[in-house]
C-alpha cells in the first residue's frame, strides 16, 4: 500500500551559487559522510559532476522527505537519510539514527529515483507500507 509519494526539482545553479557562498560547510550540512566522500572525489575529478552529484542528493532528500509527511522535521534530517547506490547502480535510501528508527517502526519501505540535466536535478519518490 502506498503510503506516500514525493517529488522535487532542484536548479543546480543554485546548487552551484550556495557552494560558492558557502564553501564545503553547505556540502557537509546535507550529506551523509559516505555521500560527502563521493561528493569531494568526484568533485575533485570532474567539478561540475560533483555540483550534480550534490544537487541530485538535495533532491531525493527533498522527495523523500515529502513522501514520508515530514518535511524537513525530525526525525527526518538531511544527514540521516542517504542516497546510496546499489551494485546494480540503482539509487537507493539507506537511514541513519532516529529516523531509521522512525521509519522501521512503521514498516515503510522506500523507493527513489535521480536525474539531472544541465541545469536540473530531479527525483521521485514512493514510499509503501508493507502490509504482510
Amino acid at each position: 500500500m502506498i503510503y506516500g509519494i514525493g517529488t522535487d526539482i532542484c536548479d543546480i545553479r543554485r546548487i552551484r551559487a550556495s557552494l560558492a557562498r558557502h564553501g564545503d560547510r553547505f556540502a557537509q550540512k546535507i550529506l551523509s559522510d559516505a555521500e560527502l566522500a563521493t561528493w569531494k572525489e568526484r568533485g575533485a575529478r570532474w567539478p561540475d559532476r560533483g555540483v550534480s552529484y550534490l544537487a541530485t542528493r538535495f533532491s531525493a532528500k527533498e522527495a523523500f522527505s515529502k513522501a514520508i509527511g515530514l518535511g524537513m522535521r525530525m526525525p527526518m534530517t538531511w544527514r540521516d537519510c542517504e542516497i546510496a547506490k546499489a551494485a546494480s547502480g540503482k539509487p537507493e535510501i539507506v537511514l541513519h539514527g532516529a529516523l531509521k528508527g522512525w521509519f522501521e517502526s512503521r514498516q515503510l519501505t522506500a523507493h527513489v529515483t535521480v536525474t539531472d540535466e544541465t541545469d536540473y536535478a530531479a527525483s521521485f519518490c514512493v514510499v509503501e507500507k508493507n502490509t504482510l
